[in-house]
């Protein structure tokens, strides 16, 4: 099961950069309000060192580090 984190905030404020930046993705950033209008998903994988060193231990065949899913959501106006 995967973190999810929704990207929202007023319209034209960066979201859609952020979640580029996040999960780099290239969805578009446009410099006008509204530019995204459904939502964009993007998946990344948290890097653990730990992990290996568990897998080594335990004899695991293979490694599913955790996962963060990154939403940005339009922007939200007032109403």
């Amino acid at each position: 099961m995967a973190l999810t984190i929704g990207i929202v905030g007023l319209p034209n404020v960066g979201k859609s950069t952020l979640f580029n930046a996040l999960t780099k993705n290239n969805v578009l950033a446009a410099n006008y309000p509204f530019a995204t209008i459904e939502p964009n998903t993007g998946v990344v994988g948290v890097p653990d060192p730990r992990l290996s060193v568990l897998a080594g231990i335990f004899g695991s065949q293979k490694l599913l580090p955790a996962t963060v899913m990154f939403v940005d959501i339009a922007g939200i106006v007032k109403g």
